[in-house]
């Protein structure tokens, strides 16, 4: 005759790691019950669902024409953007959905953009914008007058190339102005191709790369009298210096 377990349990095992095993088992009981039996196999079939969402994107209206159809009828505008800075551009972007332009050209005509709120929604002056996107204020700007006047949409050169770097670098520009840098031109650092002006983000200007550029001016052995003087060989070890000194406002650190 066995004694009883002081655990309370049979075999060795306590009573409440029996419990806690019944209650494991039927909750896995459950689970493939619900998996196999209740749920329909084709409620977790990946084709099932590609096929439904195909199906429902089908059933909506079709809204945008695309550029291809658009190119179809309007192939001078399409090689004009096709060479332009709006290349990437949908004609959509500007012109709305135009399926129904598409189908009935006659009657049914898409918007062109006429005033001058709808290109400043992209070219109206922000600093988090990339450097080199074409940039404008709007109240300055040609005031009055149409973007569509001076700007062919489709090609949208300007009809008369920036000369000045604060054309597109404003924000450079006024901090600029208010620095100890404020008379220095940009050519003093900088070296900009001629194309630059017509291809801003794809030929850029050159930089310093070297300590010794800056040392020009600001070295201890630096004859321009003017200039805070520090040691190339001891100031800021291997950084350049534009690393840790903005130099479009140099007095502080970045």
């Amino acid at each position: 005759m066995t004694s009883p377990d002081p655990g309370g349990g049979w075999g060795g095992i306590p009573q409440q790691f029996r419990h806690l095993g019944i209650v494991v088992a039927v909750i896995l009981a459950a689970v493939l019950i619900v998996r196999f039996v209740v749920i329909p196999r084709s409620y977790l079939s990946t084709a099932t669902h590609e096929s439904a969402t195909v199906a429902r994107e089908l059933a909506k209206p079709v809204s945008y024409a695309g550029m291809a159809t658009c190119a179809d009828c309007h192939s001078d505008e399409d090689e004009t953007k096709s060479r332009g800075f709006h290349k990437s551009l949908a004609c959509e972007t500007c012109h709305g959905p135009s399926a129904k332009h598409a189908d009935d050209p006659e009657n049914v005509k898409p918007p062109a953009p006429r005033d001058r709120k709808f290109c400043p929604v992209c070219h109206a002056y922000d600093p988090s914008r990339p450097t080199g996107f074409p940039q404008i204020n709007p109240i300055t700007h040609n005031p009055v007058k149409p973007c569509i006047t001076c700007h062919n949409p489709h090609d949208p050169v300007p009809p008369e190339t920036p000369k000045e770097c604060a054309a597109c670098h404003a924000q450079i520009e006024r901090t600029k102005a208010v620095s100890a840098h404020a008379l220095l031109p940009c050519t003093t650092c900088h070296t900009a191709p001629e194309q630059h002006r017509q291809l801003p983000r794809s030929v850029l200007p050159s930089k310093p790369e070297t300590r010794e550029f800056c040392g020009q001016c600001h070295a201890a052995s630096s004859s321009n009298p003017d200039a805070p003087k520090i040691s190339l060989a001891e100031h800021g070890g291997r950084y350049l210096c534009w690393q840790c000194h903005y130099p479009h406002l140099p007095e502080g650190r970045r």
